[in-house]
């Protein structure tokens, strides 16, 4: 029974090897890693919410260099009121209520002064004013005005740094957000090149399986045909036997994992489907020297986005610090008007009599106001001061950060340079080991047990290579995304 029950396992998972390598067969063309970061840098979904949010803060920067753009205001009114009776002799009416019959429009344009937060106004209009009193020289009379007005802060919010506050705060909000851009384009990239180099990893592990399953099924070919010569024994057969069912199992973990690997890079491409199963993929060459601590370190600090965002960061809170300061103090504004009328018979006289024959009317006051005991003020200055201060920590932890993490990938790759070398050997050592063995077998000195044993060391061998490999070209990648050197290497070109 238990002999079935191994051929039933055999057979399915014969089968399961047959459908993997059957979903393989079609091969696609060859996949470089820069083509899988070009193609990421056009679709992947995180640059493209990035990109968003870029388009965002540029529009808000529009908006609070708007506040400058001069305001046009324009009016007309009609109105007429008319008295049900006359109450007073000097009314100037007799059968009817006093009526009046005015129009009036009116056309403006206010300026907000960026050198001194005042706001500038000047105002034209035309009125036309009709009665029914027998004491108006002229009716109905037609007017015309020009008025200019300031209004100017004095002391609260007074001066140019608060007026252009918002706008500085905008432009480096932008700054910010191009620079969290290039933070996300970095990480794509490590991401990337990360996913490539474990499908790498995973085809290399299919591969290295596939060389496992068909030493062992040699293995067992040999056990059956030496046990009808009476060499090998039944159990001989079935260790060999078991040995290949592993390494079948092996296989369809092996390919369960690289189908995984594909789609993860897939996923990061954003491509149209899923279906189509990436080409052959190679580990890209290593060029340059082993890395050192002072040349990365310079680079993360000088270039890292996030980093150079932050100290943006402060620059914004700097910008708060200054207006909250100005917020601390009373308010005390300067109000003026001046204005020229001229009235006529018609809107051309009023208007031609304007510049000669003309009234005049101007005042100019200030208005002073203070909250009792400023506590809200005080308040917002010392919330942006400890704001401030919290940016200026976070930095420094920013800093702590690279330093931190600069160290620790330049070890890496330091480490794993070595790794891939002293794994090539061992893996070197244990193929001239089971090769050894098996030549053992070969001459009736050996048995089926030490040469599985062999096998396996071999195989375990090949995968330390491997991983050391991954290992080393993560590290790398790593390493290159706090450096920015990514931009570099593939050529990467970041519109403003």
């Amino acid at each position: 029974m238990s002999r079935l029950l191994v051929r039933a396992t055999l057979l399915t998972l014969t089968l399961a090897v047959s459908l993997a390598r059957a979903q393989t067969a079609a091969p696609a063309a060859p996949l470089t890693l820069e083509e899988c970061i070009a193609r990421a840098m056009k679709k992947n979904f995180d640059l493209q919410i990035s990109g968003f949010s870029t388009d965002v803060a540029k529009e808000a920067l529009n908006v609070a260099q708007a506040g400058f753009d001069p305001t046009i205001t324009a009016s007309a009114n009609r109105g007429l009121t008319q008295a049900a009776s006359t109450t007073s002799s000097l009314d100037g009416t007799t059968a009817t209520g006093p009526r009046a019959d005015n129009t009036s429009g009116s056309i403006g344009v206010n300026q907000l002064l960026s050198q001194t937060n005042g706001t500038l106004g000047l105002s034209t209009g035309v009125t036309r004013a009709g009665t029914n009193s027998r004491f108006s020289t002229l009716n109905p009379v037609f007017g015309d005005s020009i008025t200019a007005t300031l209004s100017q802060p004095l002391l609260k919010n007074a001066g140019g740094t608060v007026a252009k506050a918002n706008v500085e705060r905008n432009k480096l909000g932008l700054s910010i957000a191009q620079l969290n851009y290039q933070s996300s384009v970095l990480t794509v990239v490590l991401n990337t090149e990360t996913a490539y180099n474990n499908l790498v990893s995973a085809r290399e592990t299919l591969r290295i399986r596939q060389l496992s399953l068909d030493l062992a099924q040699k293995l067992f070919d040999e056990n059956q045909a030496r046990r009808t010569t009476g060499v090998m024994t039944d159990l001989d057969v079935l260790t060999a036997e078991v040995g290949v069912n592993n390494a079948r199992l092996a296989v369809i973990q092996a390919e369960q994992g690289v189908r995984t690997a594909e789609d993860a890079l897939l996923q990061l491409m954003n491509s149209d489907s899923f279906d189509q199963r990436p080409g052959s993929v190679a580990f890209a060459e290593l060029k340059g020297e082993a890395p050192a601590f002072d040349a990365s370190y310079k680079l993360a600090r000088d270039n890292s986005p996030d980093y150079l965002a932050q100290a943006k960061a402060i620059q914004q809170s700097e910008i708060d610090l200054t207006t909250a300061k100005s917020a601390k103090l009373p308010s005390l504004n300067l109000n003026g008007s001046l204005g020229y009328t001229a009235n006529d018979k018609s809107y051309s006289d009023a208007i031609g009599n304007l510049p000669t024959d003309h009234g005049n009317n101007w005042s100019l006051g200030v208005i002073y106001t203070m909250p009792w005991g400023m506590k809200a003020d005080n308040a917002r200055y010392r919330s942006a001061l400890a704001t401030l201060n919290s940016q200026k920590t976070r930095l420094a932890q920013l800093d702590q950060s690279l330093i931190v993490n600069v160290r620790t990938a330049v070890r890496s790759v330091q480490t794993n340079l070595a790794s891939v070398e002293i794994a090539a050997k061992a893996t070197e050592l244990s193929v001239r080991q089971y090769e050894a063995q098996k030549a053992r077998f070969d001459a009736g000195l050996s048995t089926s047990r030490l040469v599985l044993q062999a096998q396996d060391d071999l195989e375990t061998a090949r995968f330390n290579e491997l991983s050391a490999k991954v290992s080393l070209r993560n590290a790398l990648a790593q390493l290159h995304r706090l450096e920015t050197s990514s931009f570099q290497r593939f050529g990467i070109q970041l519109t403003p």
